[in-house]
């Protein structure tokens, strides 16, 4: 077996420190927990800030120290992420709260490319998490969480584990045992209050106690008389004991994720602009995309909720609501690319008048389109360029709004004037039906231009030709026939024809059916071939 272990020791630290953005990565930062500081970041530290002190002393130290105070639940929702994060290679992925995620990966290690590739592809899944982290392998569960608190494995596994429970000695090939011992190893120079804390047995037995009686390590727990340690610590030093080296099974449960996502973010200060809301939305969106990829889906549409700071108060007609915008994005297609999303949050976020400031906003996703992403391209392609228009559009419509950019599409009508309509890019026009107006009738015979004049251009004859700029108009391809709009109250009959100057362009150009009886012009030009 083959379980990985990931210890985010600054956890806490950096999903408060996550919410405040990079542009104020370089100030004093630190967490409190009644009145007493926990977690202290690099520049706090250097300026003498340590866990344990009084609030009231790191102040003294550092006054222009930024104070947060630890919140269990944005911790649990940063390491649901991270946890998320794992399931897009494995199914077997069980958070250890407050700071740990295990993953069993045997499985799907070949699948993944083996273990080399597997590490590579963890790195790059974690980091748009932005958390520091350890990892761990060993062949069990307990074995992996403990060895992730010690140090982060630089190197993936070189030995792997084939059963779920270490063999006796001298029943299995050498290379299997090599795993194991390579465990059993590493295990005994642990401290030995690490396993009481897993055992759930720490908190009735100080360091200072385990220390006068001479259990530092594991390998000290192990030399002692089973029934003796059972005594003292209780069974669940023994049990702990017996899963981390690999003698017992150890059922966990997995996670699985909810089909529908819903994250929440408090500020860490009133955001009274549109720009202070770009970091809590970075977390988000890292988040949405975690999920994502424990789905195999990618993201189209998510919708966001900004909380406001109201200034309505209950009275005696009720209690005051709270005040809510909602801010809605639609892709053109779905994508699991974060830097777009952000790209296209941001612009969306510009535009935003905030009616009051911000205390706190929500990301919600219900509808997330399943299957693999697109292959990536060794050559451009069409569908590549295609791709990057869309990407193009959707940051346009995000930041000028959506109506702002439009595109033709086709519109039943047999009169060229009127067989496009413009509407936005990647939408729908009111009223009409899903694909009505996706394909126009082909011209019989002749292909028609792209470009129309705004308005026919009348054209003088002479000679029963059309003259355009003094010269005569040859015509190489015609009629056809066009005799529509009669139920309307706009009837067209004309007949189109493909004509050319000499050594100029191609022109369309039509005349008139029946032609004018007043002598006014029977010939227009409509439209110019590109």
């Amino acid at each position: 077996m083959l379980w990985i272990g990931l210890h985010l020791p600054r956890l806490s630290l950096e999903a408060f420190c996550a919410l405040r953005g990079a542009a104020g990565a370089d100030e004093p930062v630190a967490l409190q927990a009644q009145h007493q500081i926990v977690a202290v970041n690099a520049a706090a530290a250097a300026r003498g800030v340590a866990p344990g002190m009084k609030r009231a002393t790191a102040l003294a130290l550092a006054p222009e120290l930024v104070l947060g105070s630890a919140d269990d639940t944005r911790d649990a929702a940063a390491l649901q992420a991270v946890a998320h994060a794992l399931l897009a290679f494995t199914p077997t992925v069980v958070p250890v709260p407050p700071q740990a995620v295990l993953a069993e990966v045997q499985p799907s290690l070949r699948y993944l490319g083996g273990p080399v590739r597997l590490w590579d592809r963890l790195a790059a899944a974690l980091a748009p998490l932005g958390h520091r982290v350890q990892r761990a392998h060993a062949p069990t569960a307990l074995g992996a969480w403990l060895l992730s608190r010690a140090h982060d494995d630089g190197l993936p596994p070189r030995a792997l584990a084939r059963h779920p429970l270490c063999p006796p000695a001298g029943t299995t090939p050498a290379a299997e045992m090599a795993a194991w011992q390579a465990l059993h190893e590493r295990l005994q120079g642990l401290p030995a209050a690490w396993l009481l804390q897993a055992a759930g047995e720490a908190g009735d037995t100080p360091l200072s106690q385990l220390e006068a009686m001479g259990l530092h390590t594991v390998a000290d727990l192990r030399r002692q008389p089973r029934a003796g340690l059972a005594r003292r610590f209780g069974p669940a030093v023994l049990q702990a004991l017996d899963r981390a080296w690999g003698s017992a099974p150890h059922p966990l449960q997995p996670i699985e994720p909810p089909l529908r996502f819903a994250s929440q973010v408090e500020l860490w200060a009133r955001a009274e602009h549109a720009e202070a809301l770009l970091a809590g939305a970075q977390v988000l969106l890292g988040r949405l995309l975690a999920w994502a990829a424990a789905r195999h889906a990618r993201v189209q549409s998510f919708c966001l909720h900004l909380h406001h700071e109201s200034g309505l108060r209950d009275s005696s007609r009720g209690t005051a609501g709270p005040q809510v915008s909602r801010l809605e994005i639609t892709l053109g297609e779905p994508t699991g690319d974060t830097r777009h999303l952000q790209a296209v949050l941001q612009e969306r976020l510009a535009r935003e008048a905030l009616v009051a400031p911000v205390l706190a906003m929500d990301l919600v996703c219900d509808t997330p389109v399943l299957g693999p992403p697109p292959d990536g391209e060794l050559f451009p392609s069409q569908a590549g360029q295609r791709e990057g228009l869309l990407r193009l559009v959707e940051r346009l419509q995000a930041r000028l709004g959506t109506d702002a950019v439009q595109t033709l599409a086709p519109w039943p009508d047999h009169r060229p004037e009127r067989a496009t309509v413009c509407q936005p890019a990647g939408g729908r026009l009111p009223g009409m039906a899903p694909g009505a107006g996706a394909t126009r009738p082909p011209a019989a015979r002749m292909t028609r231009p792209t470009w129309l004049l705004a308005a026919p251009r009348a054209l003088p004859e002479r000679r029963s030709r059309p003259w355009l700029d003094g010269r005569p108009l040859h015509l190489l391809a015609g009629p056809e026939r066009i005799e529509t709009g009669w139920w309307d109250g706009d009837p067209v009959c004309r007949d189109y024809f493909v004509a050319q100057q000499a050594g100029g362009p191609l022109l369309w150009v039509y005349r008139l059916r029946p032609p004018p009886a007043d002598g006014s012009p029977g010939w227009f030009l409509h439209g110019r071939f590109g």
